[in-house]
């Protein structure tokens, strides 16, 4: 889910900015950051981000850079010279001397300064604004789709990793009945001038061995992968269902090693988990 886009469109003396970059979560958190003109949009923009990114941690920023700084404040020069104006006027007909701040005195007369109007979005601004959105989301997406092509190929590689790992255990578990089997009859001889029903004994065995089937788990846990392949191959947003057959074949996987008792079973047991793994930590990525 991890992803970056950008994109930028003029508009008078306005060049807009649009930035957007995901990271991995398990739902959608959305963080937006939009210059104060575009705030009335600000839901619209949101409702596009959620529409096409379904899961992530993500962070959207919206800003303007003009290609001039305006002075944020204007003299009126009509209101000065009718302050000028009318103190001249009331010197001379008084006979009183002008200040020699005059210029001070009126700037601080009112309305002598004037802020911007506050700007406001007309129709064609939004709609450059608009699809300055939709490109930053659009290089996203692509972005995620690059990544996701990789992550199809890593995870079928994995998968047919831990498929041929789980063939290998076949011929350990064909012969660890009969040595189960040799071990105990060692064990039993050992203890010299006890006897013992071997019929018992066969009996005993089988139930041991049966316990430590794992027929079950290698036929759950083959479904397992299969069905991951199958899921991979639906459309987007099978992220959550992925990680979900992850853990199960995690505990086929799990149940396999506690019923070995070879090393060379659990030595590969422990090549499954690692592979495992692996798909574990990059499932996170899947939308």
């Amino acid at each position: 889910m991890t992803g970056y886009g950008k994109a930028e469109a003029l508009w008078g003396d306005k060049k807009i900015h649009a930035e957007i970059k995901s990271l991995n979560s398990k739902s959608l958190d959305l963080n937006t950051r939009i210059a104060p003109v575009y705030r009335e949009k600000e839901m619209e923009i949101r409702a596009l981000i959620a529409q096409r990114l379904e899961r992530g941690k993500v962070d959207f920023n919206l800003w303007i850079e003009k290609n001039e700084s305006p002075a944020s404040v204007t003299i009126n020069a009509e209101v000065v010279a009718n302050y000028v104006a009318q103190i001249q006027h009331i010197s001379t007909e008084k006979n009183i001397p002008l200040p020699e701040n005059l210029w001070e005195l009126v700037l601080r007369l009112p309305d002598c300064t004037q802020v911007p109007a506050t700007e406001t979005l007309d129709e064609g601004e939004w709609q450059a604004v608009h699809t300055a959105v939709l490109q930053a989301i659009d290089q996203l997406v692509e972005f995620r789709q690059q990544e996701g092509a990789a992550l199809y190929q890593k995870f079928n590689e994995k998968i047919d990793n831990i498929e041929a790992l789980l063939a290998q255990i076949e011929p350990f578990e064909q012969s660890r009945v009969e040595k189960i089997r040799n071990r105990l009859v060692e064990r039993l001889a050992e203890l010299r001038g006890i006897d013992y029903d071997k019929n018992r004994l066969e009996q005993e065995l089988i139930f041991y061995i049966e316990k430590l089937d794992i027929s079950e788990e290698k036929q759950r846990l083959t479904n397992h992968l299969n069905y991951f392949r199958e899921t991979m191959n639906q459309r987007h947003g099978q992220g959550k269902k992925l990680g979900f057959i992850a853990q199960e074949m995690g505990r086929e996987i799990n149940t396999t090693g506690s019923k070995s008792n070879q090393a060379e079973m659990q030595n590969i047991v422990v090549k499954m988990k690692d592979e495992l793994e692996q798909i574990k930590e990059q499932v996170l990525n899947v939308m």
